[in-house]
């Protein structure tokens, strides 16, 4: 009796060995394929940041020959800006300070220019539609010229540029004054402060003219007109 109780202990003891084994390896089993997933998906990994790390070594190359070529177009254009500013200088001085005989006299202003107080003036007159501009057509011609549509801070100035203007309905003279924000703002971004001199408030869309005998008027910055650029003087 006692051996066959020790067999059926022994048996008992043998079947729940036999179980805990097929759990541990049936858990095995399903560890084992979760590394092998895991296995496959940083090999995935590995070949998408190789891939990646190749098209990044492939865009570095890009850049450092991009970088090279703005390297060398920046130094180009710094070159033709010297060689700019140097032709400028010269034709400022020529222009200010034309030669005669091997010597130079400087004035305030260029040849065509006419001078009051502190400012240099050009009147640009024709009776050539075609070379009529509009406000910004104008104002584009006046900064070739370094300088800007005529501006008045001052009641002498007005009177200076409403002087310059030819009289007659159809002379209209574009000057650096134009609505912006229901405002009439100069072209140096200050506010006009006589708003005795102007239609208030300013139409959208509508610069400022100087008729002869006649002030200053708002009409479309799209009307073909006469203009005035101003500039300072040189202190000679």
């Amino acid at each position: 009796m006692a051996v066959n109780r020790n067999l059926t202990e022994s048996n008992d003891k043998l079947s729940s060995d036999n179980e805990k084994l097929r759990k541990d390896h049936s858990s095995l089993t399903v560890q084992l394929d979760n590394l092998k997933q895991d296995y496959a998906v940083l090999e995935n990994n590995i070949t998408n940041l190789t891939e990646a790390n190749w098209n990044l070594t492939m865009q570095n190359q890009e850049l450092e020959k991009d970088k090279k070529n703005l390297t060398e177009q920046i130094q180009n254009m710094e070159t033709s800006w010297n060689e700019l500013n140097t032709s400028r200088a010269q034709w400022t001085i020529d222009a200010y300070c034309p030669e005669n005989k091997g010597n130079r006299q400087c004035k305030p202003c260029q040849d065509g220019w006419e001078m009051s107080e502190s400012n240099c003036y050009v009147i640009h007159n024709t009776d050539n539609y075609d070379e009529l501009k509009t406000w910004e057509e104008a104002q584009e011609n006046c900064r070739g010229k370094n300088s800007d549509l005529a501006v008045a801070a001052t009641e002498a100035q007005k009177n200076v540029v409403t002087g310059y203007s030819w009289p007659g309905n159809y002379n209209q003279y574009w000057i650096g004054l134009r609505a912006e924000d229901n405002k009439w703002k100069w072209v140096d971004g200050t506010d006009l402060t006589e708003s005795s001199w102007i239609q208030q408030p300013p139409p959208e869309g509508f610069c400022a003219v100087s008729v002869n005998n006649a002030g200053w008027r708002a009409v479309s910055c799209d009307m073909k007109n006469r203009w005035i650029c101003q500039k300072k003087a040189l202190s000679v």
